[in-house]
């Protein structure tokens, strides 16, 4: 993956929260790292489904309100300024990364959906931040989504610490826009309402099942489109996406099936606990939105062959 050097940075929907200390809210589902008798709290890898479920229907897993005022705001992205910026640090590829998702999907929702577009803004943050709507969060809840604030949170420690560190995953510049491709996924599904027609929260065929694949298809069709997509000047974001970026990103959507996750974890497989769909589940719909000519293609809740 290659920047445009002569790219525009905006970063006007991108900020980082700084440092906080969790005091509850957002609950995780425990994944243990490999180590025997080790554990790394509540992990949920790339959403909260049951944050996005419960909150899409008027509930929540809050045991308190949010609370700004604990978060310590950084000039972490202020020296991000043109593609140039992005092909040297990782945050600044991030800022660019999300206006490449905001271009593309304020073209493709509306022209194939007759859904207007809003945009959703990126968080970063380390330890603990508190979100608009969803209450506070640990680093330890992993990348979600809050429909709520239409934000995507992230404490960009993730990657290392728990993608490849704990599951095994081989890295590479191209595995951050891939998961927040399928965030932003999330938030394409909050617009067009995708999230209110879950009701089944586990399972090979539930409902949050379905929202995870589909999340992974549209960031696939991101991945196809990125190199078309452009700054707010018009000059085109990427000078190139290649293959071994793409294969970055099928490891990642294999490294989070629920199936190895079970297995990393000292479990057996067991499909009835699946939330997000098994690693080959995900791959297959990541390349069929890569390969997809419309959303249309992305429909998991009208079949049950996924």
């Amino acid at each position: 993956m290659r920047f445009n050097p002569k790219a525009t940075i905006d970063g006007s929907r991108t900020r980082d929260a700084g440092g906080g200390r969790s005091r509850g809210g957002l609950q995780g589902l425990p994944i243990p790292s490999g180590a025997a008798g080790g554990g790394i709290g509540g992990v949920i890898l790339l959403v909260v489904i049951f944050l996005v479920v419960q909150f899409a229907d008027g509930g929540g897993l809050l045991d308190g309100s949010s609370d700004p005022g604990t978060d310590t705001a950084s000039d972490r992205y202020a020296n991000c300024r043109t593609g140039a910026d992005a092909n040297k640090s990782a945050d600044c590829a991030r800022v660019l990364v999300e206006a490449s998702l905001s271009g593309y999907w304020e073209d493709t929702l509306p022209a194939q959906t007759g859904t207007a577009f809003s945009p959703t803004k990126v968080v970063t943050f380390s330890g603990a931040v508190s979100t608009g709507g969803c209450g506070n969060a640990s680093s330890a809840v992993g990348p979600f989504y809050c429909p709520l604030d239409k934000t995507i949170y992230l404490d960009s420690t993730f990657f290392e610490d728990v993608l490849e560190g704990q599951l095994g995953g081989r890295g590479g510049d191209f595995v951050e826009p891939y998961v927040l491709a399928h965030e932003f996924g999330h938030h394409i599904q909050n617009l067009l309402g995708t999230m209110g027609r879950v009701r089944t929260q586990q399972g090979p065929r539930s409902d949050a099942v379905r929202l995870e694949l589909q999340a992974d298809c549209y960031a696939g069709m991101w991945t196809r489109g990125a190199e078309g997509t452009t700054d707010s000047k018009g000059v085109k974001i990427f000078d190139s996406i290649d293959r071994g970026d793409i294969d970055e990103a099928i490891d990642s959507a294999k490294t989070v099936g629920d199936d190895r996750i079970q297995q990393a974890s000292g479990g057996k497989v067991n499909p009835d606990g699946w939330t997000h769909g098994s690693s080959q589940q995900r791959v297959n719909w990541f390349r069929t939105g890569y390969n997809a000519t419309s959303i249309s293609a992305c429909d998991t809740f009208s079949t049950n062959d996924l």
